[in-house]
């Protein structure tokens, strides 16, 4: 008779040599048809109810337009860090575009590039030629190169979007030697956007944004201080070849915090998804009822685990101070950002910005109403739901989460429980 030790052995999954985790059931990244935005939007390319035409930059207007991306969040690299990079300079940026369940990546003279939020697979990743022109179809094809850097080192081996900031040379040449710094919510201000462009006011604040780095030998040197408070990027690019002539320090934080969140959820999906197969395998090997609510020890504490994670992620735990002068970008991507998504009944949201001291006016995230998070197995969402509950509507907050005040932690859970109310069934009044 086979031991529970050994049925356990046997069962636990196993990766296959040289298969990612990510392509092995019960993900099967590649092998899984997609449900996201571009999905929907090359069905009506498919039928023919739409077409791209006029200039390239016509094409990626409409793109944006179809994903339902507004142009004011465009944000430009001219670091060479991108599978486009032998086009990418500082005089030829890459752009990039998004909102809660798309990123969109154009250089000019080059491919589009996608990836978009599945609710389960998370980042899906297509490639298109905006001028691709004749009567064929035009097509938004997944690229699975990009998961090369996409599903790496940097996103810890599952497919991820993901923002750095290097030391980039006048040329947009990363000075490697020097290191990198992975970009989300909680990096500092002064190791932010090396590489990028930065458009906007941050007063006595200081990033790596708007100046090329000089490899001396021994020391790498940049001067923070010229790029500083621009507003204005035409003495290094013709704005006039994008949408807008902005690269939008608030959206270039806003882009940075949903990195944080998306990967979150992404890996928190992955692990617990996987576990409850895992625990299927058991209870059908020991002929016990099969449940969804995790059983074992083992399964327990990865959902424990990932609760954890996706709350200090929703939470804006450890996030990095703004400059003590605030930051202001553009008027027409605050608008955007703001104005969308869900509201509750007197106008407050959760995508209201603060800018002053943080970036959120309510720290909990607008992506607690993405699909993706809504897509998360039922007993994780419920075990988030518990601890979100508690946190908000304890008298006094637990130590990890004390940066939430009494009044803040109040209008968190009033929003959620008018926009949410299935999240928050059960909660107190």
């Amino acid at each position: 008779m086979r031991t529970p030790l050994l049925a356990a052995l046997l069962l636990f999954p196993v990766f296959a040599f040289g298969v990612d985790d990510y392509e092995l059931p019960p993900i099967s990244y590649s092998d899984t048809q997609p449900n996201d935005a571009v999905s929907r939007l090359q069905a009506r390319l498919d039928k023919r109810e739409l077409k791209f035409t006029g200039s390239e930059s016509d094409a990626v207007r409409q793109i944006l337009k179809e994903l339902n991306i507004p142009e004011a969040s465009q944000m430009l690299v001219f670091s060479k860090t991108s599978v486009q990079r032998m086009r990418i300079s500082p005089q030829n940026p890459r752009a990039l575009y998004f909102n809660d369940d798309c990123y969109v990546g154009w250089v000019p003279g080059g491919l589009v590039e996608v990836a978009a939020m599945d609710a389960k697979l998370g980042p899906i990743f297509y490639t298109i030629d905006p001028i691709e022109r004749g009567s064929a179809v035009q097509r938004f094809r997944r690229d699975a190169s990009c998961l090369s850097c996409h599903a790496a080192n940097f996103t810890r081996d599952i497919p991820g979007v993901f923002a750095r900031s290097v030391f980039a040379e006048a040329t947009g040449s990363p000075i490697f030697n020097a290191g990198s710094e992975v970009v989300d919510h909680t990096t500092p201000f002064e190791k932010r956007w090396g590489g990028w462009y930065v458009t906007g006011q941050h007063g006595a604040g200081r990033h790596r944004g708007n100046v090329f780095a000089h490899d001396e030998g021994d020391n790498v040197t940049l001067d923070m201080e010229r790029g500083a408070n621009l507003q204005d990027l035409s003495k290094f690019i013709q704005t006039s070849t994008y949408p807008v002539p902005t690269s939008d320090i608030v959206a270039l934080m806003v882009f940075e915090h949903q990195l944080a969140v998306h990967t979150a959820l992404t890996r928190a999906g992955y692990e617990t998804r996987r576990m409850l197969e895992y625990q299927r395998g058991l209870q059908e090997s020991f002929k016990e009822p099969l449940t969804d609510e995790p059983a074992y020890d083992s399964v327990k504490s990865v959902f424990k685990n990932s609760t954890q994670a996706v709350l200090d992620a929703l939470l804006y735990k450890d996030e990095a101070p703004i400059p003590a002068d605030g930051i202001q970008g553009t008027t027409a991507f605050r608008e955007a950002f703001e104005k969308s998504g869900k509201h509750a009944a007197d106008r407050r949201s959760l995508r209201e910005l603060e800018l002053e001291t943080r970036l959120a006016k309510y720290r909990c995230s607008h992506l607690i109403h993405s699909v993706q998070f809504r897509a998360l197995p039922k007993p994780l969402i419920k075990r988030v739901s518990d601890r979100l509950r508690d946190v908000l509507h304890a008298e006094k907050p637990e130590e990890r989460y004390a940066y939430l005040g009494a009044d803040e932690r109040r209008t968190i859970a009033a929003i959620l429980k008018e926009t949410e109310p299935e999240l928050t069934a059960g909660w107190p009044r």
